[in-house]
């Protein structure tokens, strides 16, 4: 569908919608558990979905309750099931070796650009290691063989979804296995949130600084906590609070834990540096409309956070660089184009690079038509940058969005003051 954004001027106070990445991580150990839990998760959308569909076509039974779910653990693995991932990444990258661990000889499908994104080397890994995997690129995949305990090493600058799920696969094989990583780790925040819901779960994984590895000792059941939340998704929030910076008015995002584990919290230190007046209290941020200035930004361990800060640089005096962000050409999109297409239509001043690109800021952006090449990201970043167009914005498959954040243009109207409706 179309959306048109008519030179909005948003003001007020949203809740950050529960986090994705959590929520990921908490369905697959609740169903890895020894007894039933209870996830306190306000939102979904159709990654979470995904993962909770793929959980209960191996055996678990989750139901959607009020404000969360209620998760009875995999008792006996359902055998030759086929898991269908929708566009979910990270539902296949963490349930492809969980799925070799627990014997379950079952397929993955996978719809959009999912089939054609890269497996490996996590596909060699299993494939080394008594997992049979039909062909790189079949869909469905599917997996025969089961995945043991030992002791594997696996590249740490591809993708942590691939080391999180092994890190779940091995922590319900019996015996104690390593996991060792290879070169520079990136996206390591999401690594640890990994490595804090296991913890919640009883499991005892340590990790060796010295030889870089983590040692995981296994067991066929993870320890249920009962109930665990899933905090504020920063990675979302950071829409609205990069309006706040490039708006006219303030913005408060409630929700959010200032002490959270999730790697795009740094977006709070990256629009400070810009210059952004920001202010906390308890759970809610406030950023200020700012006069803002370009900064550098490695990417490594914030992907995510590129298409709205990209956005944001749009709008910034100097030129922002943006690098190591090479893997975001392997996302829904190659993300480094899409964001360097939809923010060039819209007049800004952007320029490719191998591994990311070079912005150089405008006082405004003229507005015009876009697209967002059916990435929920850009979306979202076209919608934001509405705010600091002269014309009207016109994004075409806006339903992308409902792929992290269904709610998004909700919450986004909620914020629209009346008086330039």
């Amino acid at each position: 569908m179309d959306k048109i954004f008519h030179n909005p001027d948003i003001k007020g106070e949203i809740r950050a919608i529960s986090s994705k990445s959590e929520a990921h991580r908490a369905l697959i150990c609740a169903s890895l558990g020894d007894k039933e839990t209870f996830i306190e998760c306000t939102d979904r959308n159709a990654d979470i979905d995904a993962t909770a569909s793929c959980l209960c076509a191996l055996g678990a039974n989750i139901d959607r309750v009020q404000n969360g779910f209620t998760v009875k653990p995999i008792g006996e693995v359902t055998r030759g099931a086929c898991l269908d991932c929708n566009e979910s990444g990270s539902t296949l990258r963490f349930l492809l070796p969980v799925a070799a661990a627990l014997k379950s000889d079952c397929s993955f499908a996978m719809h959009g650009r999912l089939p054609h994104r890269p497996l490996s080397p996590l596909y060699e890994l299993l494939n080394d290691n008594g997992v049979c995997l039909s062909a790189m690129g079949s869909n469905p995949l599917t997996v025969s063989g089961g995945l043991r305990s030992g002791n594997y090493s696996i590249a740490a600058n591809v993708s942590s979804q691939y080391i999180s799920g092994l890190l779940f696969a091995l922590s319900v094989t019996e015996g104690q296995s390593s996991l060792c990583l290879l070169g520079k780790v990136e996206s390591a925040p999401y690594i640890d949130m990994t490595v804090d819901t296991l913890a919640a779960f009883g499991d005892n994984v340590s990790y060796d600084k010295e030889q870089n590895r983590f040692i995981i000792k296994g067991s066929s059941r993870l320890c249920s906590p009962e109930k665990i939340s899933v905090g504020g998704d920063w990675s979302n929030a950071a829409f609205f609070l990069c309006a706040g910076a490039i708006g006219k008015k303030s913005i408060t995002v409630s929700n959010l834990d200032l002490s959270s584990r999730q790697g795009d919290r740094a977006v709070l230190d990256i629009l400070s540096s810009m210059g952004a007046k920001i202010s906390t209290d308890d759970d809610n941020v406030t950023v200020f409309p700012s006069k803002l200035t370009a900064v550098d930004v490695d990417a490594a361990n914030i992907p995510d956070l590129v298409p709205i800060l990209a956005t944001v640089a749009s709008v910034s005096a100097g030129q922002t660089k943006i690098y190591n962000a090479g893997r975001l050409r392997l996302k829904e999109s190659d993300r480094i184009e899409s964001v360097c297409s939809f923010l060039s239509s819209l007049g800004a001043d952007i320029t490719a690079t191998d591994d990311g690109m070079i912005i150089n800021g405008k006082e405004r952006l003229d507005g015009g038509e876009t697209c967002s090449f059916g990435d929920h990201r850009i979306a979202m970043s076209a919608a934001i940058a509405s705010l600091v167009c002269t014309y009207p914005v016109t994004v075409s498959q806006f339903e992308a969005i409902n792929k992290s954040y269904p709610s998004f243009l909700d919450n986004f109207n909620t914020l629209v003051r009346e008086d330039v409706l």
